[in-house]
């Protein structure tokens, strides 16, 4: 099999290539290697490789997995693999050895996908772009001085590069979506609870952070979610099971829907042009393709929203630093924490449980107000994100910002830190780049962002599109309807051709 031959195929054309003993999973994974090796040093989206345990797998692969012998790469947060560490972007965490896969890493291995690497994010996940101080920035296949987001986005130019067809991703507040739309890809959040946590975790960021894959193809998400979804034993919650398998929702018609849509951002300020056109164009197809499209939107006190989002991400990373310094035995180093992390973490600090509780029920009670407008809306449409890629470093904090937060994080003070009124100024501008996602996982809704649309500089910009409660059928019977009436599959970047064969 050429290079032109391997990133021509889909997970799901790939493993029937293996079933039909037309290509072995020995070649495709070599053909992946090969591509990391060539390509990596440009995009940075590889941190880690798995060789061995991913070539065992392929010359021990069993032939009814649906996915057996695709190569495939998991996000370094999250999910975790027994005897491989996590670094979940830290250079304080980078060495700490999982002792058990998760239950969702179980079920991916028995889908008898090749899990050959790691991919590069923001430390703990933290933020809508992917500039680690531990692995450095990942750079956007479709423009290499651009971002392909966010905080999957090592996964996201992984697969536009073409490394691999899939791979592993989670979303607590956009990171599935936002390299979707970044990257030219489908990406999907399922519906809170749809996905596994265990065996050691219940609600990730009260509940926000689910985790599934990124994609070129509609139906390898649906056929891996298939095989993913589920309550295992202990979990927090359970998501009504689907009357039929996704993959065959892909194929279905999703009838006339009733879809609200708006460009005006529901926590940010202002939205690109391009941005604004993609949604307009998406609801020009949508209208030529049947749908009832009505311009509105939800409303929320977006102020106290994003101060309260905030306030819990900044407790949970609290608990996450808390949770390693147990494992490792000490406390972190400075140096060993990123400047905006360290701080959040002292910020957690000089919190009462009250104001913790009081923002957990802001956020529910907005949730609730959002769920009532989906009474009467099959579907909300905006743009995934308020502007194309970003370039590298744009959206970090300055120079004089980092060295703010550098001197807050010497001094130590949590209480400074809330005394000078720094968490409202982050909440300010926290989302200008992401209005939209991060109310979805708050609501727990599911959500996907869709590939409908390059500027004329060639830059994929991502539609979003919000379902009710559990409805990922509907979401995966409109996501077909739209890849066949708009097919995106063959759209590559110029980067992901350009590898010689060996």
């Amino acid at each position: 099999m050429t290079h032109d031959e391997y990133i021509s195929y889909d997970g799901s054309g790939l493993a029937k290539l293996v079933r039909e003993k037309e290509v072995e999973p020995s070649e495709l994974l070599e053909l992946a290697l090969e591509r990391v090796s060539v390509l990596n040093h440009e995009v940075n989206a590889v941190v880690r490789l798995m060789e061995e345990d991913a070539r065992t797998a392929a010359q021990n692969y069993k032939a009814d997995g649906v996915f057996s012998g695709v190569p495939f790469l998991a996000k370094d947060l999250g999910s975790h693999f027994a005897g491989h560490p996590t670094s979940a972007g830290s250079q304080f965490t980078k060495n700490i050895v999982a002792k058990q896969d998760t239950e969702l890493v179980r079920r991916l291995r028995a889908t008898g996908v090749s899990i050959f690497g790691k991919t590069n994010l923001p430390e703990f996940g933290l933020t809508p772009y992917t500039e680690p101080e531990l692995w450095g920035p990942c750079r956007n296949p479709w423009d290499l001085a651009r971002t392909p987001g966010g905080s999957s986005g090592g996964s996201g130019a992984a697969v536009a590069a073409g490394f691999a067809p899939m791979a592993g991703a989670g979303d607590g507040g956009g990171s599935i979506r936002i390299p979707a739309s970044c990257c030219g890809l489908f990406g999907l959040k399922p519906t809170r609870g749809r996905t596994p946590t265990g065996p050691s975790r219940g609600q990730v960021w009260r509940g926000a952070t689910v985790e599934h894959i990124l994609s070129r193809s509609v139906r390898d998400s649906a056929i891996m979610l298939d095989m993913t979804h589920g309550a295992d034993p202990g979990a927090p919650y359970e998501v009504t099971l689907p009357e039929d398998p996704f993959a065959e929702e892909v194929r279905r018609g999703p009838g006339r829907l009733r879809i609200a849509w708006t460009t005006k951002p529901i926590l940010g300020s202002e939205v690109h042009p391009d941005c604004i056109s993609a949604v307009e164009e998406a609801v020009g197809l949508l209208k030529e393709l049947g749908h009832e499209l009505i311009e509105t939107e939800p409303q929320i006190d977006s102020e106290g929203f994003a101060r309260a989002f905030m306030l819990m991400v900044a407790s949970e990373v609290s608990a996450d630093i808390h949770d390693a310094e147990t494992v490792l035995g000490r406390r972190a180093k400075l140096g060993e924490l990123e400047p905006v992390t360290r701080v959040l973490s002292l910020l957690s600090k000089s919190l009462s449980a009250r104001e913790f509780s009081s923002a957990l029920r802001l956020l529910e009670h907005e949730a609730r107000s959002v769920g009532a407008f989906f009474e009467n809306h099959d579907m909300l449409l905006t743009p995934t994100i308020a502007t194309p890629p970003a370039r590298i470093g744009e959206l970090a904090p300055t120079p004089t910002e980092q060295l703010q937060l550098r001197t807050l994080g010497l001094i130590g003070s949590g209480r400074l830190v809330k005394m000078i009124g720094l968490l409202d100024e982050v909440a300010k501008h926290a989302f200008d780049f992401t209005p939209w996602t991060p109310v979805f996982n708050v609501t727990g809704q599911p959500a996907m962002s869709v590939p409908l649309h390059w500027n004329p500089h060639g830059l994929p910009v991502g539609v979003h599109f919000v379902a009710r409660f559990g409805a990922e059928a509907t979401l995966f019977r409109l996501a077909g309807q739209l890849e066949r009436a708009r097919p995106w599959f063959d759209r590559l970047p110029e980067l992901a051709k350009n590898v010689p064969n060996a």
